[in-house]
């Protein structure tokens, strides 16, 4: 594969574009990786309409978790530390705190954290590559599949798909896969390995200026853009191509780009749906997000320990949750950051951000030694995800981050020797 132009996206100092292409693919591998890719990547994990693999997507972080025992073959993997240690205080600190808070016992308390359980994919997915032992080229391969079965059942719901599928009254705290609200048909499809896709396409053709790559980035937008309709994935689509474009350009370029990127987000904003990020309009749930917010502080309070460890949370077993505390219709997953801090307290949103932050640094590093779009796309995503955490917390989907973190890894202990063993770095 190409490298990346110079001007992307924490684009390395250094990279061997002529080293850049690695062995034919070995379409087994390429096929083996697709068939568990759509489960690390948490693609079924809130798709409730298809719920063998809802179960399946639930199960699978403890499921694929034998496969870290690769990882006692070799070095400690990068990172390893970092995200143990983390999982454990987000797991356990949490639970501790709320058999005070809310009056449940421990092991009741810990199904609460189940969300966090993705996390663990760091290990379960390294070791599948160290086992597996697939090429960088033949990891893209198996995403860019993704991403294309992703757009391809997109567009045939679109098609296919009668009104009367599309829900418009459902249970609160619940997302059906199809609805219709105020911002018209809505099909809430993951899109994880469909934005990966788009920012490859958008890094090829910064790459080699082929229009074909800026035509299948387009696409990928307006699909996103017409049929899934998410605010938080257009803004961060439109901020991740804004700043790539203004990186890439040169001089004189960026000039123009000054002037037009502003003009380009108005007409952005302009569109109903993308303008109601700012909207105060009961129908597009500002006044729960604003009674939960402010019901949330005043629970924190002033007392030192609560926002520092914060309270934790009941557990989803309970099937009044948190409204029982607080007579509303209190998810913490609505109020993002502040969610967290009630949550996890500011110690556990530095853990969290952590993340996402510590896989920049490993996919840069991973650029470093050999650098081409694909690594630079699922950086973008770590930069995209940060973007968007104030509309789309980072503990719903942690196993995209973790996963992304771990191919990096990967890719750093295939290049540290010849023939790909890996090595303590």
């Amino acid at each position: 594969m190409a490298s990346v132009h110079p001007g992307a996206i924490g684009r390395p100092a250094i990279a061997d574009p002529a080293a850049a292409t690695d062995d034919a693919l070995r379409w087994s591998r390429v096929w083996a990786l697709v068939a568990v890719l759509p489960l690390f990547g948490q693609s079924f994990h809130y798709v409730k309409l298809l719920w063998p693999l809802w179960a399946l997507s639930k199960a699978f972080p403890l499921v694929s978790l034998p496969l870290a025992l690769f990882l006692l073959v070799g070095a400690r993997p990068q990172g390893s530390r970092q995200i143990l240690l983390s999982f454990i205080w987000l797991t356990l600190v949490p639970t501790f705190i709320a058999i005070w808070t809310f009056q449940q016992t421990f092991f009741v308390g810990l199904t609460a954290q189940v969300k966090l359980l993705p996390i663990l994919y760091f290990f379960s997915f390294l070791g599948l590559a160290r086992w597996l032992r697939p090429t960088v080229r033949e990891i893209a391969a198996g995403f860019l599949v993704c991403a294309a079965v992703t757009f391809a059942i997109v567009v045939a719901i679109w098609l296919l798909a009668p009104q009367s599928w599309y829900a418009e009254h459902y249970v609160a705290g619940d997302s059906p896969l199809l609805s219709h609200d105020s911002r018209g048909n809505r099909i809430r499809m993951p899109m994880f390995f469909g934005l990966i896709g788009i920012f490859f396409c958008y890094r090829q053709f910064l790459a080699d200026h082929r229009w074909r790559w800026l035509a299948g980035a387009a696409a990928g937008f307006t699909i996103v853009f017409a049929l899934v309709r998410m605010r938080s994935i257009v803004l961060g689509l439109a901020a991740i191509g804004a700043i790539n474009a203004f990186i890439a350009a040169g001089p004189r370029l960026r000039l123009a780009l000054l002037a037009l990127i502003p003009v380009a987000m108005l007409g952005l904003f302009s569109v109903p749906y993308i303008a109601s990020v700012f909207s105060t309009d009961r129908s597009f749930g500002f006044d729960v997000r604003w009674i939960t917010t402010m019901k949330a502080i005043d629970f924190l309070g002033t007392d030192p320990f609560h926002w520092i460890f914060g309270v934790g949370t009941i557990s989803p077993m309970d099937p009044a949750g948190l409204m029982t505390y607080f007579n509303h219709f209190f998810f913490l997953a609505d109020i993002t950051w502040v969610g967290v801090l009630f949550e996890y307290g500011i110690i556990g949103a530095l853990l969290i951000l952590a993340i996402p932050l510590r896989g920049i640094v490993m996919v840069r590093a991973a650029r470093m030694l050999r650098d081409d779009p694909f690594l630079g796309a699922i950086q973008d995503y770590l930069v995209y995800a940060i973007l968007i955490s104030e509309l789309f917390p980072m503990t719903m989907a942690p196993g995209e981050l973790t996963l992304i973190m771990a191919i990096a890894i990967y890719r750093i202990e295939q290049l540290a020797r010849p023939g790909g063993a890996p090595v303590r770095a």
